[in-house]
């Protein structure tokens, strides 16, 4: 049991580092902005130079996991990580910041399956897997509100470049324990599927970026329509490459359950939105109320505190019941919560029109992220262990991309017109919209049943049986 703790601490800390990297620089946005002179729409790619590279990647990092040992691709993935955080820490310019960024993203890509894996091959399956699961989903959730509380007061306090040096202590720490604590997996004699990661990757660079760069330019702009349609192809020629690989990164056989796909999706728009959210609300607290970056960390600790306040009590309700009920009501919850953020104006109080709000988004993503990743891992063989905590990831990071994506290209187009604190409220208004898509997905494809193909009496096929023969 204590062996199991201590394995359970270093894969939650691990991914704790690892999720708030997505958030712990948002605070620190507005002085990153003048330090190393990005335009308003390039800032956003300081976030999303690191979640691209890490869900574009998570694939392959997954299937290194299976081949070459899920302990020994952690260790791998924490260093690069930390080497990569040491280096965006000491950037002189906008490009070294994003491609070191992009760095801490690829290791986090060789890290992050590794530790659902382990986690799943290490809890059996009953309670103590379902707790250990609901403390990894609130990590995923959670940890970027913690994100912005840190990074704040790190940025108000010292630099904006301590959000990244922190990580490298406690990146060497991991690694110095990892080999102490987490089992290591029998490596496995494979491919690895390189095509496969080259056009996922690239492919959702090029969507993200035509879907940022319309925002400025204009849907019809050449550079927006070839960089969309690039992603688009990339994205096509991945599906066709992994139905003819070999040992494909993405064993399409995971896609063969609704319950999967219905998560994989939900949480694509459920994390979209909550990434806008953080995004945005940042820079709504420091532009328009005049929050110092510690002043706007703490204002989202109404959020952070239900949200790991409420988690510990999912597992009894989903016991009681059922994953589906809780995760339609957790989404429900946090519909209304940021629909009530939408409502954002130039003369907002904070306490009932953000804390109030906050605390209700909080409550809702408690009930949703461990009902998500249980589903987008519900029924998977052990072989295909990684691969499923990959494509968990992936939709993390794919969310909280073509999320931002989209309400950065909302947010630019309605500023001219509208204002800071409008064009805000106009981004989180459709950050509102993916959430009610998200709850028709999981009311339509996850909690309706699939169709059910009736038995055919016994009497008529032994009569069908007796017929074949006889032809």
């Amino acid at each position: 049991m204590a062996h199991r703790s201590r394995l359970l601490a270093i894969i939650l800390g691990s991914y704790l580092m690892i999720v708030l990297d997505v958030s712990i620089v948002i605070n620190a946005l507005p002085r990153i902005h003048h330090a190393l002179g990005f335009s308003a729409t390039g800032l956003s790619w300081v976030q999303n130079a690191y979640t691209l590279t890490f869900g574009g990647l998570l694939l392959l990092g997954a299937r290194a996991g299976d081949i070459l040992g899920r302990r020994r691709m952690f260790v791998a993935g924490i260093a690069l990580f930390t080497i990569a955080s040491l280096a965006a820490g000491t950037a002189q310019s906008a490009s070294w910041l994003l491609a070191a960024r992009a760095f801490q993203g690829a290791g986090a890509a060789i890290a992050a399956p590794s530790t659902l894996a382990l986690l799943m091959t290490s809890f059996p399956e009953g309670p103590a897997r379902t707790r250990a699961v609901s403390y990894y989903a609130a990590v995923a959730g959670g940890g970027g509100s913690v994100g912005l509380v840190l990074g704040g007061i790190l940025t108000s306090w010292l630099s904006w470049r301590w959000g990244l040096f922190i990580n490298v202590p406690i990146g060497v720490a991991l690694v110095l324990a990892a080999p102490r604590v987490l089992p290591e997996t029998e490596r496995r004699t494979g491919h690895f599927d390189l095509a496969g990661a080259a056009t996922s990757t690239l492919g959702m660079f090029a969507l993200v970026y035509g879907i940022v760069r319309a925002g400025s330019a204009g849907w019809g702009e050449r550079f927006t329509v070839a960089s969309l349609t690039a992603g688009l192809v990339l994205l096509a020629t991945f599906v066709l490459n992994e139905r003819h690989a070999a040992q494909p990164i993405t064993p399409l056989r995971l896609f063969s359950s609704r319950e999967r796909v219905g998560a994989y999706v939900a949480r694509i728009l459920f994390v979209g939105a909550m990434f806008g959210q953080f995004f945005f609300l940042t820079q709504y607290l420091q532009g328009v109320e005049g929050f110092s970056p510690v002043e706007a960390g703490v204002a989202f600790l109404p959020l952070t505190v239900v949200m790991f306040a409420t988690t510990p009590t999912v597992p009894a309700l989903v016991a009681r019941f059922g994953n589906a009920r809780v995760l339609s009501g957790g989404i429900v919850v946090a519909l209304a919560g940021m629909a009530w953020l939408s409502r954002v104006g130039p003369n907002t109080p904070y306490v009932t029109g953000i804390a109030v709000p906050m605390a209700i988004l909080g409550l809702g993503a408690s009930f949703s992220f461990g009902p998500l990743t249980s589903a987008g891992v519900a029924g998977v063989a052990a072989e295909d262990a990684g691969a499923a905590s990959g494509l968990v990831n992936v939709a993390h990071q794919l969310g909280g991309s073509l999320g931002l994506g989209v309400l950065v290209t909302v947010f630019a187009s309605a500023l001219p017109a509208a204002g800071l604190a409008h064009a805000i409220s106009t981004a989180l208004t459709v950050g509102t919209g993916m959430l009610a898509a998200a709850l028709a997905v999981v009311l339509l494809v996850i909690r309706r049943p699939a169709p059910v193909v009736a038995p055919v009496p016994i009497r008529e096929e032994r009569e069908a049986l007796v017929d074949e023969l006889a032809a």
